[in-house]
């Protein structure tokens, strides 16, 4: 049994030579990294009157982001530049920072008040602040004895 197995060992050398190549080829090409669905990356949980979202998008400003609420959904795009004239006309040995437009939504189990929301920008991180709205927050009833 070891003997056909080393009968086949430069076949999987050829296949392990061959997987780097392909990987190499598509890791330097810019049309491949674009951003996936789950860009950017965030956090998000729930106190007791809102939602909290902290996204990551390192470089950008406020002007570059776009926060639209409607309903119980929550929708965070953008568009991001990299580069220039200079790097544009460059001969790239390496280029693994994506660029171009995202977009990442999430929705909540209640009603967002959407006059209420709040959003930050800082050293990168955004903050989106969701508060529930009056009539989706929980009421106690009092309850009458008979």
């Amino acid at each position: 049994m070891l003997s056909r197995m080393s009968d086949f060992a430069p076949l999987f050398r050829l296949q392990d030579d061959m997987n780097r190549l392909f990987e190499s080829f598509f890791e330097d090409a810019p049309a491949t990294r674009g951003y996936s669905s789950a860009y950017p990356a965030i956090n998000a949980w729930e106190d007791g009157d809102a939602a909290h979202v902290e996204a990551e998008l390192p470089g950008m400003t406020m002007n570059d982001i776009e926060v639209y609420v409607t309903g119980n959904e929550v929708t965070i795009k953008g568009k991001r530049a990299i580069g220039g004239e200079k790097q544009d006309a460059a001969q790239w040995h390496r280029r693994e920072r994506a660029s171009g437009e995202f977009s990442r939504s999430l929705t909540r189990p209640w009603e967002i008040d959407a006059d209420k929301v709040e959003a930050r920008l800082t050293d990168g991180v955004l903050s989106v602040t969701l508060p529930k709205c009056e009539h989706c927050k929980p009421k106690k009833v009092k309850v009458l004895t008979a």
